[in-house]
């Protein structure tokens, strides 16, 4: 009875603390993601780091990775990692958009605008693409350009383009 009560209580601390012993690469990937959104970014780049050497052409990982990455400010890493993502599935439009917004953030437009266009020519009717290339010709200096992305965003389905559309007097 003793004994089992050991185990019980062993169980209990375990599950309690979040430790979970992953079975493979997937399921590292969903402990990462826990530890990212419980605010722990390292954590979550070491577990990310520990599903990748599992599993080293499984693009979950390099893509949540890489969300770390770009979270902590480290846009070159990130972009490093959804481009690991695009030679593995090049035709994953979303990858081209979130490798787009890194180029943003680091003022890289002309980068940006070239992974936009790419999601858009494999996915156009993605609202997501056209707000984002709308930013990235902002940055550019053309605003007409910008404007005519986030009317398109809009009538895609963008709630928050009415708002960008007001703010950016288009």
């Amino acid at each position: 009875m003793k004994r089992l009560q050991t185990i019980l209580i062993s169980l209990f601390f375990i599950f309690s603390c979040g430790v979970y012993f992953a079975q493979d690469a997937k399921d590292l990937v969903r402990q990462g993601k826990r530890a990212q959104n419980m605010g722990n970014t390292e954590e979550a780049i070491e577990i990310y780091n520990q599903a990748i050497d599992l599993e080293p052409d499984f693009t979950d990982a390099y893509t949540a990775r890489a969300y770390s990455f770009g979270f902590r400010g480290d846009h070159d890493l990130a972009i490093q990692d959804y481009t690991k993502v695009i030679e593995l599935d090049p035709n994953n439009a979303d990858v081209y958009i979130s490798r787009g917004s890194g180029y943003n953030d680091m003022h890289k437009f002309n980068l940006a605008l070239s992974d936009f266009n790419k999601a858009i020519e494999l996915d156009p009717t993605n609202a997501r693409a056209y707000n984002n290339r709308g930013f990235t010709k902002k940055g550019l200096g053309d605003k007409d350009g910008a404007c005519k992305d986030w009317k398109k965003s809009k009538k895609l389905g963008n709630g928050e383009a009415k708002i960008i559309l007001i703010n950016n007097q288009c």
